[in-house]
């Protein structure tokens, strides 16, 4: 009789309540199918957003292990601006796109340029951040336009916008050492393997302190604006994050963030994009 009593008790409060649930599940999945996105990561109350932790300053980890720099701090900034809680995803620098189109992330505030090339998979907002690449090497070493490459060993992080930007001026005899990420081309420049190395302009300052008098900038290959960057055909969530960047860069705290990570106020080409 006792169970009969429980199983009548339950069936009266977990039926009605199993049909809310399935009501909001549907209401939040009807949004994500309608072409909402941005409405569904709201309604979700998180936004995911993927990181990487070895490209410092702009991307760097704590000793707890946690994602830092300013890629981080903009990640921050994105979720306290729409009063999101924030769930990052660590990436690494080849799957920061398939993460996207997989819906692993919601956004990707991982220093992805913005090239053509990317801009046929996913989508851009305006610039957050920017950087140049340059070719950097010993003070000996005689490069200063593209001709004097064949004379010397030049590596680039494989597949990198350095590389793409540097093939493209670089003489058909160059000879040019591929490597998988900046660091191994770095440290390749130090122990002598490779005479130049292909960098961001704030990993060739760093190297130049850190060794005074030993490395130069040799050649400017290009400057790349960086992006937060999302899937396609997802137009709520382009509005939202250029009106995120818009608001910062009025308020100050995008380039506060900037001068703390980088010793230097946000380039032209973040703060006047359409200049």
């Amino acid at each position: 009789m006792y169970n009969n009593f429980l199983k009548k008790l339950l069936k009266r409060c977990l039926v009605p309540m199993m049909g809310s649930l399935l009501i909001a599940s549907a209401g939040a999945s009807h949004a994500a199918d309608s072409g909402n996105y941005w409405q569904s990561v709201k309604d979700r109350g998180a936004i995911k957003v993927g990181v990487l932790v070895d490209w410092p300053p702009y991307a760097a980890a704590t000793a707890q292990n946690e994602p830092d720099g300013y890629d981080a701090d903009v990640a921050k900034l994105l979720a306290k601006h729409f009063g999101l809680n924030l769930e990052f995803v660590i990436m690494t620098g080849p799957n920061r796109i398939p993460f996207l189109l997989t819906d692993k992330v919601d956004v990707v505030v991982g220093s992805l340029a913005i090239t053509p090339e990317r801009k046929e998979q996913v989508q851009f907002s305006n610039p957050y951040s920017a950087a140049s690449m340059v070719l950097l090497g010993p003070v000996n070493v005689k490069i200063s336009e593209p001709k004097d490459f064949p004379n010397y060993r030049i590596g680039v992080p494989r597949a990198s916008t350095t590389d793409i930007g540097l093939t493209k001026v670089a003489p058909k005899d160059t000879k040019l050492h591929r490597f998988d990420d900046d660091a191994s081309a770095l440290q390749a420049m130090l122990v002598g393997q490779i005479d130049a190395v292909g960098t961001s302009s704030v990993i060739a300052a760093s190297i130049q302190k850190r060794y005074p008098g030993k490395f130069k900038v040799l050649y400017v290959i290009n400057e790349q604006v960086m992006a937060i960057a999302m899937r396609k055909d997802r137009p709520e969530l382009l509005k939202a994050m250029n009106e995120f960047i818009a608001s910062e860069v009025a308020s100050g705290k995008l380039n506060a963030s900037f001068e703390k990570w980088l010793d230097m106020p946000l380039p032209a080409s973040v703060t006047n994009p359409s200049n």
